[in-house]
């Protein structure tokens, strides 16, 4: 009797006892504070460690080359894409979503790591620029306007007919190589090997010979290694015809000028470099080092679930993820299924987004006048269930079951 009674008792405690317990985990879960800025050393160790061996690839992704980045941009603000984690592949396209959705961290993952090595220069850049027109000059190795004759506040067309005007500073350029590289090593705490070093100096060349001209180049020139990828945003098969753009094109790619004068599809300009705001949102993130570059394969085994775990692990969600068209390859290769299963261990929510280029040898349905390729939307979520029931056979089914399309202009 008198065990039937303490037994009697101790479910009853048991029963007062768990809602407490419980309360209490979901409290400490929910006190996970997100951190609002990282030390170099965590900022390096995140990026070192996350990373995978770099794929050698014979392109050069200098620029992006798709001009319909911008068409989703009122999508994406339709859709409450705002805060929260953003995960992009390949270069600068990624600083215009940055702008727009403002997370509070991003994850740059590329295959290639001349990709992760210019993202480390445009970071040292955007530590030591004051502005978007220092930044230009830092970039392109172009001396600053002498009296004025552009200002941070002058109209965007004033600002790239400047620089497209003026010529590099061979001086200058080797001065602020060597500026960047202390950045990256001592400032960021990021080791360059030797290799790393060579491929930062073509890099950086690059950008001073070519200036607001540069593009995506099909074949690599490095001779630190061949770091080159396939191109996140480049090219579909056949390539884009001179035709296909806006103008401005250079070996078929459109140039880094007339990518940053794009426009939307109200007819404003939108990239980062469009306004004082959006450039000094990115330059203040890049200073709280929260745009971690990472080597990694999107079908890897280590890098995008190292990135999944430490957005759980600090309490946050992916609000959007930028893959160019990197899925069309990893269809080439058979690494979609491997690709599909690592999109599952990333923190998502029902507003969580894909955006993707759609390319190939064929005319998207969502494509608009003036482009070749259409930038597409997904609900992640949508996604996952698609695969789960066998809805993507090819590329092509995946391009264009259960896309988000930008609205008619």
């Amino acid at each position: 009797m008198m065990t039937k009674l303490f037994s009697l008792k101790f479910i009853l405690l048991l029963a007062l006892l768990l809602p407490t317990l419980a309360f209490t985990q979901t409290s400490a879960t929910q006190t996970v504070k997100q951190p609002e800025s990282l030390s170099a050393t965590e900022f390096s160790r995140l990026s070192r460690e996350m990373s995978e061996e770099g794929g050698f690839f014979r392109s050069d992704n200098f620029t992006s080359n798709e001009t319909a980045y911008l068409t989703v941009v009122d999508k994406l603000k339709q859709l409450g894409a705002t805060g929260g984690a953003y995960l992009g592949v390949g270069p600068e396209q990624n600083f215009t979503y940055i702008a727009k959705i403002r997370p509070r961290i991003a994850f740059i993952m590329d295959i290639r790591r001349q990709a992760i090595l210019q993202h480390l220069m445009y970071k040292a850049v955007f530590h030591r620029a004051s502005d978007r027109v220092q930044f230009l000059a830092l970039l392109l190795s172009r001396p600053l306007p002498k009296e004025k004759a552009v200002t941070p506040n002058s109209p965007l067309g004033d600002i790239l007919a400047y620089f497209s005007a003026t010529l590099a500073d061979e001086k200058a350029s080797a001065a602020n190589l060597v500026a960047i590289r202390k950045t990256i090593q001592e400032d960021f705490q990021f080791p360059l090997s030797e290799s790393d070093q060579k491929g930062l100096e073509y890099v950086y060349g690059t950008f001073r010979d070519d200036g607001l001209q540069l593009s995506y180049r099909s074949g690599s020139n490095n001779p630190g290694g061949g770091f080159g990828g396939p191109p996140p945003g480049g090219p579909p098969p056949g390539g884009f015809g001179g035709a296909n753009g806006p103008g401005g094109f250079r070996g078929g790619f459109p140039v880094l000028k007339d990518l940053i004068a794009q426009t939307d599809l109200n007819g404003k300009t939108g990239n980062f470099l469009a306004s004082n705001e959006d450039f000094e949102f990115i330059r203040d993130l890049h200073r709280k080092n929260m745009i971690i570059p990472v080597v990694g394969n999107f079908a890897g085994p280590k890098a995008l679930a190292a990135i999944a775990e430490y957005l759980k692990k600090n309490n946050f969600t992916v609000t959007a993820y930028y893959l160019s068209n990197v899925e069309q390859y990893l269809f080439q290769d058979d690494l979609f299924d491997k690709w599909a299963n690592n999109v599952r261990k990333l923190p998502l929510t029902d507003k969580s987004l894909f955006i993707r280029s759609a390319s190939g040898r064929f005319q998207h349905p969502a494509a608009l006048s003036g482009h070749r390729a259409a930038t597409l939307l997904q609900k992640m979520t949508v996604f996952l269930k698609d695969f789960d029931e066998g809805l993507y056979k090819s590329h092509y089914d995946l391009v264009t079951t259960n896309y988000i399309a930008p609205d008619k202009p």
